[in-house]
């Protein structure tokens, strides 16, 4: 699994005109699901967004998770993360999971943050043509990617 981690002050995701997703402080999460993740991809991945401290504290240093500013989360499915650009200029998608295997993966995930988190997670529509509008906060942006979990 591939995640793009945003702090953001607010974001939300729309599709056909209607808000699916809508969130003040917190995490836009850009979730790429590849054939390859397995459950244990999901728990390492979820435990790391929920535990992730990127927000300031009183002193102005990174030092606060989600659960500690009152943060949410917009989870977005993303299979663009697993583009192969080595040949051409046409990116490759092979490696992305297909819908049957990562709808589960990517409701599991929904399920298991809003578990860690204690709230309800705010989402796209999955395969759908999202607009998705933010204010990036800081700006911070983190990659994570559990099969190079550096």
């Amino acid at each position: 699994m591939r995640a793009v981690l945003q702090r953001v002050s607010e974001a939300n995701c729309t599709v056909d005109g209607v808000i699916t997703g809508s969130i003040a402080t917190g995490f836009l999460v850009l979730l790429g699901i590849e054939d390859a993740d397995i459950a244990e991809d999901l728990e390492w991945l979820a435990q790391k967004i929920v535990g992730m401290r990127v927000f300031g504290d009183e002193n102005g240093l990174m030092n606060k998770a989600l659960a500690d500013v009152g943060g949410n989360i917009l989870l977005i499915s993303q299979f663009t993360l697993f583009a192969s650009t080595k040949k051409g200029n046409r990116p490759g998608f092979t490696r992305a999971a297909r819908s049957d295997k990562a709808i589960p993966l990517y409701e599991e995930m929904i399920k298991r943050l809003s578990l860690l988190l204690g709230k309800e997670i705010q989402t796209g529509i999955f395969g759908a043509d999202m607009k998705i509008s933010l204010v990036n906060d800081g700006p911070v942006t983190i990659l994570m990617d559990t099969k190079n979990k550096d």
